[in-house]
């Protein structure tokens, strides 16, 4: 597989699962967009290995995906500079664990911002180019929390339903040009979003550190292990390919059996 001359924007993508899905992009030919948060000298480590080692043009846009007018800049500034949008990976997210008559309203809002409106604003701003072009893939980035649920985590699942439901409509608006849209579903990932969430589901359930990995974490994969960036990667890899075109509207799982039963 070649993405010689695409152009890919991820987001959420200066670590964890986005870095890895940018890295695999550009090892296959993609120029790529990077964004997120994080050490500014770690990410311009991150940006210029990426260009040098693959020799691609990749640039970096410090885009808050909780502000629309920064994500259509974000989308605008890509397009003006690599010429194109071909490919887009909605990536982007937050967590916060709390009970429900706990959870605080600000972290309602910033993770159905983040995790949910994120991608509807990088789809309105890319779709156009996608159509005029007829080519395209939008591949958002969801989880097992699409399709099942988890106590103390109601903005999460909240918005990662209604990705997978957004995904539904704009691969059918979609279907004659083109463009693909698909969903993949991961289950626990060993990156720092899961990480970060483990002192919260700690305190919420008064567990161990080794009793959330365990207990909570993996106790719903049947294969008692952490899925892998590279493997998520991989599959946006698939899913961008020429041998992908027919699959459309899908969300795909990658959870170790997690929603099998």
């Amino acid at each position: 597989m070649s993405l010689a001359k695409r152009n890919a924007v991820v987001t959420g993508s200066t670590s964890g699962i986005g870095l890895a899905c940018a890295r695999a992009l550009a090892k296959e030919g993609a120029n790529v967009v990077i964004n997120g948060f994080g050490d500014p000298a770690g990410i311009e480590k991150e940006r210029a290995g990426i260009a040098e080692e693959f020799g691609v043009t990749a640039i970096y846009d410090a885009a808050d995906m909780s502000q629309p007018d920064e994500i259509a800049a974000m989308i605008a500034k890509a397009e003006a500079t690599l010429g194109s949008v071909d490919i887009l990976v909605n990536n982007a997210g937050v967590q916060f664990v709390s009970p429900i008559e706990e959870f605080p309203i600000e972290k309602w809002n910033q993770i159905l911002a983040i995790n949910l409106s994120a991608s509807f604003h990088t789809i309105r701003a890319a779709t156009p180019g996608m159509k005029a072009r007829r080519w395209g893939r939008i591949v958002n980035m969801a989880s097992a929390h699409s399709l099942v649920a988890s106590p103390f985590k109601a903005a999460y699942v909240a918005a990662k339903h209604g990705l997978a439901g957004l995904n539904k409509v704009v691969a059918l608006e979609l279907a004659t040009f083109g463009v693909t849209a698909n969903c993949i579903s991961p289950g626990y990932v060993w990156t720092p979003l899961v990480e970060r969430q483990i002192p919260d589901t700690m305190k919420a359930r008064n567990l161990t550190r080794d009793q959330v990995i365990n207990d909570v974490l993996l106790q719903a994969q049947p294969t008692k292990e952490f899925v892998t960036v590279e493997q998520v990667a991989a599959l946006v890899l698939f899913l961008c390919s020429d041998s992908a075109a027919q699959i459309t509207g899908s969300n795909i799982s990658i959870d170790g059996g997690w929603t099998a039963a």
